[in-house]
């Protein structure tokens, strides 16, 4: 099946309806062979906006719910999208598993290790898939670089660095107003709170739980400044401008893998910043680096009048290489969120379900890369010392079946499925 074109029906339930909420439950409305019969929030005013949006897109008016249970026991509804707040996505998708219903998650940490267990555990239980909706491993430049690693340009891969590098102070300290759930994170926890999107698109390049895993981690965190500056030069008069944050205001985390890989995961949110996912790419035969758009290439990349190895723009190379899927994306007139990965990863999730064909992100992927937040907290609580990550998949990440090729793999680049 081709990008967006239209398949069988999919009928959705959409539980959590904030900001990124709305804004998903209304790239799904754009899509003709999604039918949404129910959406749901805790407040009702955002639930009843959303039934609204509904209503106007598609004509039919959804259930408005404000408790998730009356959305996981519809037997009318196949799969279920989850977009509340970080520390209640495992728990309402082992529900909808339970009850027959496919889990797609949007991204966050997970709060223990255990629910990362249940979650892998009820899906093989039931025979239930899941998909976590990491929109970065859709995202333009990343899948140009996974181009180029599958083509071997970069040689073996030796290092991977990533970040989630973000000013988030304003939404962190109005939390409590706009009814934010990343405040009370910030508030009470101290990890990698957020590391799917840098952590995602290098478990492509790296081949995890396809032939490799993370091993350990090593977590350190800085003092934590920069939010409490923010609540008292711009909300004095709230008792958050004296509480006090708990998460550090820069936090490092190094992982090792299986075959000999290092990661250097950052988590940067509460001090002045420009945005950046912070990549840089490293292997036998050269490197790339996010935030000056370079690369070192040994075989092409030219010397200096010095004969000095030197950078060059990475520009050339990405439109060499630019990955297929989004050669077609960009053809196609099709937009989306966030530059357009937010609507190739829910494309991949309901063509995924159509197609009967197991998810470009799974189960095992969500349960790895989720973990690495409470492992991060219990590393930084116990001094930064190395903290083992569980292999969810009990050992089949050593030979584990490829999943068969389309437009939407991220383990292999299928050129002959977009001829």
């Amino acid at each position: 099946m081709k990008l967006g074109a239209k398949g069988r029906t999919v009928k959705l339930g959409v539980i959590g309806l904030g900001s990124r909420g709305m804004t998903q439950l209304d790239l799904l409305l754009t899509m003709p062979d999604v039918e949404v019969l129910a959406v749901c929030d805790v407040y009702e005013d955002r639930a009843r906006e959303g039934q609204s949006h509904v209503e106007q897109a598609k004509g039919n008016c959804p259930d408005c719910c404000l408790d998730y249970h009356q959305v996981t026991s519809r037997a009318d509804i196949e799969a279920v999208v989850i977009m509340t707040d970080w520390t209640t996505h495992i728990t309402i998708a082992v529900d909808a598993m339970e009850h027959g219903l496919i889990p797609a998650l949007e991204v966050g940490g997970a709060t223990s290790v255990e629910e990362c267990w249940q979650l892998v555990r009820t899906s093989e239980k039931t025979g239930v898939q899941v998909m976590l909706l990491e929109n970065c491993c859709y995202g333009q430049l990343e899948m140009t670089l996974l181009n180029m690693v599958k083509k071997g340009i970069f040689g073996e891969i030796i290092h991977c660095k990533g970040g989630y590098l973000h000013d988030l102070r304003e939404e962190i300290g109005t939390g409590d107003i706009k009814r934010h759930y990343r405040q009370e994170n910030f508030l009470h926890r101290n990890g990698e709170l957020y590391p799917t999107h840098e952590l995602g698109p290098i478990a492509q390049y790296l081949n995890l739980n396809r032939g490799n895993r993370m091993l350990s981690l090593v977590s350190m965190s800085s003092k934590s400044r920069g939010q409490g500056e923010w609540m008292k030069k711009n909300r004095p008069e709230s008792p958050l401008a004296s509480a006090g944050f708990c998460q550090g205001d820069v936090v490092t985390t190094m992982i090792k893998c299986a075959n000999g890989e290092t990661i250097v995961l950052t988590h940067d949110c509460t001090l002045p910043r420009p945005y950046s996912r912070g990549g840089y790419l490293q292997g036998v035969k050269g490197l790339w680096e996010e935030n000056s758009r370079s690369i070192y290439l040994e075989d092409r990349t030219e010397p200096d009048e010095h004969n000095d190895h030197v950078f060059e723009p990475d520009k050339a190379y990405m439109e060499e290489f630019i990955h297929p899927l989004w050669k077609e994306f960009q053809t196609s007139g099709i937009t989306g969120g966030h530059g357009g990965m937010d609507y190739l990863v829910f494309r991949a999730f309901i063509q995924s379900i159509q197609e009967n064909k197991p998810f470009p992100i799974d189960v095992y992927d969500a349960a790895s890369w989720m973990a690495i937040t409470c492992l991060s907290e219990q590393s930084i609580a116990m001094g930064s010392i190395p903290v083992p990550i569980p292999d969810f998949t009990t050992g089949r990440w050593t030979h584990r079946e490829q999943r068969p090729g389309d437009i939407f793999s991220l383990d292999q680049v299928c050129e002959e499925a977009f001829e």
